[in-house]
């Protein structure tokens, strides 16, 4: 059974950094993109960034420029650094992943920050 385990959630202030991470366990081919999403409250899920098996990355229009994601040295494991948080980046984040036309979903960590 595919699992995907996030962590690195917290609280902290605007301004500040977090990193989260996620691994993929259960699994013994590559996914073809991973990715991180977000859901605020009363608010719909949103893509917050992706990369492919090739490298390639995406992010959403509100978090260029602050966020990095990344692949890990590990098969299938992702990181996202967020710096310069905000308030309006308070949400759960969710890790995602992708392998033919199958998505997989983390069970969510908690960011917060305070302003």
């Amino acid at each position: 059974q595919v699992q995907l385990v996030e962590s690195g959630g917290g609280l902290v202030q605007a301004g500040g950094s977090l990193r989260l991470s996620c691994a993929a366990s259960g699994i013994t081919f590559n996914f073809h993109a991973m990715g991180w999403f977000r859901q605020a409250p009363g608010k719909q899920r949103e893509l917050v960034a992706l990369i492919t098996s090739g490298e390639r990355s995406d992010y959403g229009d509100s978090v260029k420029g602050r966020f990095t994601i990344s692949s890990g040295s590990a098969k299938n494991t992702m990181y996202l650094q967020m710096n310069s948080l905000k308030p309006e980046d308070t949400a759960i984040y969710y890790c995602n992943a992708l392998w033919n036309g199958i998505q997989y979903w983390g069970q969510g960590t908690q960011v917060t920050v305070s302003s």
